[in-house]
């Protein structure tokens, strides 16, 4: 049996006969120059670092265009690192699953360690210190999901544990994700105000502005109460010093499979089962994605940066990032992943493939993307909007060997809904050859996630509602439409539907309020209406 361990990666033949590829590089001496001169820290050590991002390194060191790899840093669940990451030498076996269903089997070798920013762990954080006190240093990155940069509640008040490490001052045991960068930012000006980039590489719109906003809040409140120096803060402003570039990423990287799994056992790779972390992390030393991906990164980098054009990724300006985001997020993929997700929870879906197959939810993302999205799509000019579209429709989300499921992408609908249906109907609203009003599909979308949201399956049977942060606010504002009872809706949608933060703009002042209300209670007439509600729409 072959085991996923750095010194197993000799037996060079065996692992061909499996069909998996290795690093074309030396690993060890990887490792002892990144210790000595580190040049990338990357946050968040999940699947998508190590299914894509920690590949691109892995590029890079097999061309020969780099000799040291990324240390990963996970801030939120340490078991990540005591499971995945050290009983495999921090080491990933990455499986890109093409449609047809053959596998393109790496191991990835290019996470040169997995840390802990955990501070009550004083080994665990003398490393982060140690490598951000080094002149060599050019990046961080990150991956640590939208919530990850959040400091407050919805009522604007910072969360407790923010609280607490504002309190606690940059040389004290803080535990928020953007308090342990601050602090670690802090090591780093006292060190000399070494420059460095400081990158989100989170699937989430204006990511850089995002990340600069936490740990700015985090410093300026350190400054205020004299726990920090002026010029710390002047350094973080000064992109000389401290650059946030803005990215723009897309790859799909769901849960463990467990068709791959069976594959690599197969294969003769032994101890590749998931595990479930005691913070619910379903991760395994695999990682399965799928093959397309796209990373945009705004080329703003004070110390220098990896040769990363060289790996496939797209080194450009701010505005091109921003376009190619737009046109992802607004048009040719996101707004359709939503309306699956709520869709297929409904009608009993657990795949995204699967729903690719239903004529009427394929027919309802092709009215979303190719008629009501296209018309306003931003052109990036660097990628074609209908090229990467039709990827999207033809290859991408029918492709039966991505296990990715609707109840994930459900998950923070509230937070994602604005940029991906709203930031459209701006569009139209914005431009005098085109009419809100007659946008059909993008209210049947939002109809559907209100119906989503009373946990009531199109025949009637209970389904659990995904976690989102405005889930229980929301479902008491709904709590008194029953379903097959239409005339228990009272127009509870209405002040919803004004609502600019969640929509991005008053769906009652441009017209669609009453569209997507009569759409709703089309929806909720009882068993099958959901599906009668789709096909009455795509028939006319």
């Amino acid at each position: 049996m072959l085991n996923l361990k750095t010194a197993e990666l000799q037996n060079k033949e065996a692992w061909e006969k499996a069909g998996i590829a290795l690093p074309q590089y030396d690993v060890e001496a990887m490792r002892a120059k990144t210790e000595a001169a580190p040049t990338w820290v990357h946050f968040g050590a999940g699947n998508i670092f190590r299914g894509f991002i920690a590949r691109l390194q892995q590029d890079l060191l097999n061309q020969g265009l780099t000799d040291t790899g990324i240390v990963a840093v996970e801030t939120f669940d340490f078991d990540v690192i005591d499971k995945i990451y050290k009983p495999y030498d921090s080491l990933a076996l990455v499986v890109g699953m093409k449609a047809d269903g053959k596998l393109e089997k790496n191991v990835v070798a290019s996470i040169a360690e997995g840390v802990k920013a955990d501070s009550s762990d004083a080994t665990e954080m003398a490393k982060l210190e140690k490598i951000f006190v080094n002149p060599s240093l050019q990046m961080m990155s990150f991956t640590i999901t939208e919530k990850g940069y959040a400091l407050t509640n919805m009522e604007g008040k910072f969360f407790p544990v923010v609280e607490s490490d504002i309190a606690a001052g940059p040389n004290g045991q803080v535990k928020h994700a953007m308090s342990v960068v601050a602090s670690l930012l802090y090591k780093r000006f006292k060190a000399g105000k070494l420059p460095m980039a400081v990158v989100s590489m989170d699937n989430c719109s204006h990511n850089g502005e995002k990340l600069q906003k936490g740990v700015m809040t985090v410093a300026k409140a350190w400054a205020e109460k004299g726990l920090v120096e002026a010029d710390f803060i002047a350094y973080l402003e000064d992109e000389k010093t401290i650059a946030f570039p803005w990215s723009m990423i897309d790859k799909i990287t769901p849960r463990p499979s467990k068709v791959v799994e069976e594959e690599l056992e197969k294969s003769g790779v032994a101890d590749m089962a998931p595990v479930v972390t005691s913070k619910n992390t379903f991760i395994a030393p695999f990682v399965n994605c799928e093959i397309p991906e796209y990373l945009v990164v705004e080329d703003k980098f004070p110390n220098g940066r990896p040769a990363l054009e060289k790996a496939g990724v797209y080194m450009t300006d701010r505005d091109t990032v921003n376009n190619t985001e737009r046109m992802k997020v607004t048009t040719c993929l996101n707004p359709l992943h939503t309306a699956l997700a709520v869709y297929g929870c409904v009608l009993g879906y657990n795949s995204i493939a699967s729903e690719m197959k239903d004529a009427e939810l394929k027919a309802m993302v092709e009215k979303i993307g190719y008629e009501e999205g296209m018309p306003v799509v931003v052109d990036p000019k660097i990628l074609k909007p209908m090229d990467f579209i039709h990827e999207v429709i033809d290859e991408r989300l029918p492709n039966p060997f991505i296990p990715d499921m609707p109840q994930r992408i459900a998950t923070d609908t509230s937070q994602k809904i604005a940029i991906r249906f709203g930031e459209t109907i701006k569009s139209y609203i914005a431009r005098e050859d085109l009419d809100a009003k007659t946008l059909t599909f993008i209210p049947l979308a939002i109809a559907g996630w209100f119906r989503y949201l009373l946990a009531v399956d199109d025949e009637g049977k209970a389904i659990e509602v995904s976690s989102d942060p405005m889930k229980d606010e929301m479902q008491q504002k709904l709590s008194d439409i029953k379903f097959g009872d239409q005339a228990s809706y009272n127009g509870e949608l209405k002040e919803i539907l004004k609502n600019t933060n969640l929509f991005a703009t008053d769906l009652t002042a441009c017209g669609l309020a009453d569209k997507i209300e009569a759409m709703f209670v089309e929806e909720i007439a009882g068993p099958g209406a959901v599906r009668a509600t789709l096909k009455k729409y795509l028939q006319k």
